[in-house]
């Protein structure tokens, strides 16, 4: 089995016009990562496929996307070491972004999920966290 190095790629929702879209573009160009920016009407294709992972092209639904979808900011790296996420990160903290909330990393449990399930999940566990930190503080 030979081992294939994926390439280095942020995908990026619902940041395209404002500067912190802007800033992560940079850092990533800087980083040399591939930043691919998502559109709504790709949101049913499988997280991998749109990472560009081969093994799960054309498992997805073929047809376009035309719900209502999700604003919320949510960006997903893919083919990143965790020292590379945290060089990410680090530099989006240098650069005082303003925090990106909903963050993942493709792995093999969720890289045939669709953005929607993703989305989902995140929110979910955004919230989930958000009151379990509530509950410490008190």
């Amino acid at each position: 089995m030979t081992s294939t190095k994926r390439k280095e790629t942020v995908l990026v929702y619902n940041m395209e016009g404002g500067n912190k879209g802007r800033m992560v573009k940079l850092i990533c160009m800087q980083m040399g990562i591939r930043i691919k920016t998502v559109d709504k009407s790709q949101y049913m294709k499988p997280i991998g496929e749109l990472a560009g992972l081969k093994e799960i092209t054309g498992q997805g639904q073929d047809e376009s996307y035309e719900g209502e979808g999700f604003t919320d900011e949510m960006l997903i790296m893919c083919g990143l070491t965790g020292s590379r996420i945290d060089q990410l990160l680090d530099s989006f903290r240098r650069q005082k972004m303003e925090r990106i909330a909903l963050k993942a990393v493709l792995t093999e449990h969720n890289k045939t999920w669709n953005s929607i399930q993703l989305h989902d999940e995140l929110c979910r566990e955004h919230e989930y966290m958000h009151n379990n930190s509530k509950k410490t503080e008190n």
